[in-house]
């Protein structure tokens, strides 16, 4: 797999259990975790809620130009870049557009939402506060964000079996 690969999907549908089991499959990888950089901002973070600000946009494409350019960064470096953050709606083509190395191969990961309730409640973070619900980014996901790449539905397979399935099929994420 050479490029860069972008996981996405909701809070709790597991990008950052199956990136990290992705890069740990490839020979030379980087997981990149945009929550990372959000984490970063530690005077005046303006989280995003369902009622937005245009502080918390304006925070959130910052975190997502440096998860672009990191993933730019690292492939330059002979690295395959897996990316992984919370990129919906409108969001994910913009997202794309930031990113140069190409190929790009975009996987969402679409469990269904008992099934992201179910993983919610079995892990130490929490994934849904400040207002949202997982019926909410669900329906974000579902109804507004661009079929573009590979979607998968994760409802019933492990991370493992998640991964076995986006090498197979890595040519169908492909975009651009």
């Amino acid at each position: 797999m050479n490029g860069v690969v972008l996981i996405t999907g909701i809070s709790a549908a597991g990008k950052s259990t199956v990136a990290q089991a992705l890069a740990e499959r490839l020979p030379r990888s980087a997981h990149v975790r945009g929550d990372t950089f959000r984490r970063m901002v530690v005077g005046g973070r303006a989280e995003m809620t369902p009622e937005s600000t245009d502080e918390a946009v304006r925070q959130l494409n910052l975190r997502y130009r440096i998860a672009a350019n990191t993933a730019d960064m690292y492939f330059d470096a002979g690295f395959t870049p897996i990316v992984q953050d919370v990129i919906l709606g409108e969001d994910l083509e913009r997202f794309t557009a930031l990113i140069r190395t190409r190929p790009l191969r975009v996987i969402v990961l679409a469990p269904d939402p008992d099934e992201v309730d179910h993983r919610e409640r079995a892990r130490a973070k929490i994934g849904y506060g400040g207002g949202w619900t997982i019926a909410q980014l669900d329906a974000v996901l579902r109804r507004e964000t661009p079929r573009i790449g590979l979607w998968l539905d994760t409802t019933r397979q492990t991370p493992q079996e998640t991964v076995d399935e986006i090498i197979k099929r890595a040519a169908e994420a492909k975009i651009l």
